[in-house]
């Protein structure tokens, strides 16, 4: 069996130009990085702001296990189908960040016959969006310091900062670091800490900015530090903004690649959706929506995280309203999440499907509540059986949904045609789209809200620093934004060891803070890491590159 990068490699690809033209862009629209691989001009993007809108489909999924559920895979596959059956299809998704390429996750290209290529170029560097990020979060920590060297004009409290250092790397050893050693002319000397670059308050701003104003405003508003009066420190206040633009002038401009089946893809931005709130950027999805009939889309993780993120964040503040949702899930991941180990997940066993459907049931009552159609689709296996696959549409249609049978990744188009027909269906059905909770909640509310209702907790418990925190905030004004709940992936609740569908749990939270440019209050549940660190035996290890260039080993 071929690997997804041996797939890639083998595919034929159209100039980027020609899969432009199919988008309805002209030569004058696009800036090309390469002959695969081009960035919407600004020019672009306004031209397309007289077309009227597509139709926007969401596709989310069940907790992730070990045993894989294949959103992009299943975001790109249908996509292809619904172009195969004649219909005007733009595909919107998130960048891959490097440090997962070379740890477990491995990237986010989709794969086997449903993949966005150049495969390669998109897990990699790709087009410098988000070592543009790294640079500008990085520019305004060095600004930061300087000014505390320079004399300290703003008296910064040095024990209250709260901005930190991002790479786009997994790396462990940067979460907790000293700085400024060595002697006085080498800074004031402090703990620091690094967080990966995708969850970095930029790039939640990169993906929600409009325009280079609005973008340039959000960024003026990022908290930095408080000074000794414990008032917030900004970076307007540090006259960091100018020079931070400039850095992210071109990463704002969405990018455009194709799929296997040449399908236009706009893969833009890529905030974690278990530490930000894991969506492509808005004007990506914005400009695909003048650009095609249909919009598929994805968000990160499953719908406890990135769909629930999609729904209270994004659509909220962009003024999005999708007009259908699909859950992608798995018989395996299924019987994972009914006790099964990660090696007996090819045998059939009722019991355990039975058992860990349960976790499917909770991500169809989410996805219900905001009043939007859903669609199930089983990513489909070899070793699933007859038995397994009725029992699991029996049960999602006893609850309402459309269910459809995905076998993108071996098939591409042709094995999507019975979602992409369902899909259909669900857009034409109506759509009654509104978020969970009121702006004029307080942040515990709205907290409580998501935990108890997207999460199936009993409460939520703020640590005395959390709670200290939340009060700050609310007196601060800043009580009406959303909240983006960065817990772990693995489970609905806060312990990534609780699968299935667990009841009874309190949602720990242990810090709270405000991503102000991005228009959101973070709330850390858990033990949720925002630097990962690699495992024992990293993919790095099997990556890759030849004497003609040729990488191997990505996934």
């Amino acid at each position: 069996m071929k690997s997804d990068i041996e797939i890639a490699q083998e595919a034929t690809l159209l100039p980027i130009t020609e899969v432009a033209g199919q988008a309805g862009l002209s030569e004058d629209m696009i800036e090309c990085y390469g002959k695969y691989k081009a960035k919407l001009s600004d020019e672009g993007l306004k031209t397309l702001e007289g077309r009227e809108d597509g139709k926007l489909v969401l596709v989310t999924a069940i907790n992730p296990t070990p045993a894989g559920e294949g959103k992009t895979t299943t975001t790109v596959g249908l996509g292809d189908s619904l172009r195969a059956m004649g219909k005007n299809v733009v595909i919107a998704l998130r960048e891959p960040s490097l440090g997962p390429c070379f740890g477990i996750k491995g990237g986010a290209a989709g794969g086997g016959m449903a993949q966005v290529v150049p495969m390669e170029d998109l897990n990699l560097h790709f087009t410098g969006d988000f070592h543009a990020v790294t640079s500008a979060n990085n520019l305004l920590a060095a600004i930061l310091d300087n000014h505390i060297q320079q004399g300290n004009d703003l008296r910064i409290d040095t024990r209250n900062i709260v901005w930190k250092r991002c790479m786009d790397m997994n790396d462990r050893a940067l979460r907790n670091i000293v700085v400024g050693m060595g002697g006085k002319a080498n800074g004031f000397v402090r703990e620091d800490h690094f967080i990966i670059t995708v969850a970095s308050e930029i790039m939640a701003i990169l993906c929600l900015a409009t325009d280079i104003q609005d973008l340039k405003e959000r960024l003026g508003r990022i908290i930095v530090a408080y000074d000794l009066d414990n008032n917030p420190v900004t970076a307007k206040d540090l006259k960091a903004v100018g020079a931070m633009a400039a850095l992210l002038k071109d990463a704002l401009r969405p990018n455009l690649i194709q799929t296997i089946e040449h399908t236009p893809a706009l893969v833009h931005g890529g905030p974690f959706a278990n530490i930000a709130h894991g969506c492509n950027s808005v004007r990506a999805t914005k400009a695909a929506l003048k650009m095609g009939d249909i919009v598929i889309t994805e968000a990160g993780f499953g719908s406890d995280l990135g769909g629930e993120k999609f729904l209270d964040i994004k659509c909220r503040l962009a003024n999005l309203s999708p007009d259908a949702i699909v859950i992608v899930a798995t018989i395996r991941a299924l019987k994972y999440n009914g006790g099964v180990a990660n090696d007996q997940l090819g045998t059939e066993n009722m019991d355990a499907l039975k058992k860990g459907i349960v976790n499917l049931e909770k991500h169809i009552e989410n996805m219900q509540r905001y009043g939007v159609p859903v669609v199930v689709t089983l990513n489909a296996f070899s070793s699933d059986t007859e038995q397994e696959k009725s029992f699991v549409e029996t049960f999602c249609r006893e609850r309402g949904c459309e269910f459809a049978l995905s076998e993108v990744w071996e098939f591409g188009s042709k094995g999507g045609q019975q979602l992409a027909e369902q899909v259909l269906t669900a857009l034409s059905e109506p759509a009654d789209f509104k978020p969970l909770y009121e702006d004029s909640l307080s942040l515990y509310e709205k907290m409580e809200c998501v935990a108890t209702k997207v999460y199936g907790a009993k409460e939520i418990a703020l640590s005395s620093k959390a709670a200290k925190q939340l009060k700050k905030l609310e007196e601060l004004g800043f009580g009406s934004l959303p909240v983006c709940m960065a817990k772990t992936q693995y489970s609905l609740s806060d312990d990534p060891t609780l699968l299935g569908r667990p009841e009874g749990f309190t949602v720990n939270i242990r810090e709270v803070y405000v991503s102000a440019g991005a228009g959101f209050v973070v709330a850390l549940t858990g033990e949720v890491m925002t630097m990962p660190g690699l495992s024992k035996s990293p993919a790095a290890y099997r990556i890759d590159v030849d004497e003609d260039g040729k990488i191997t080993g990505l996934f």
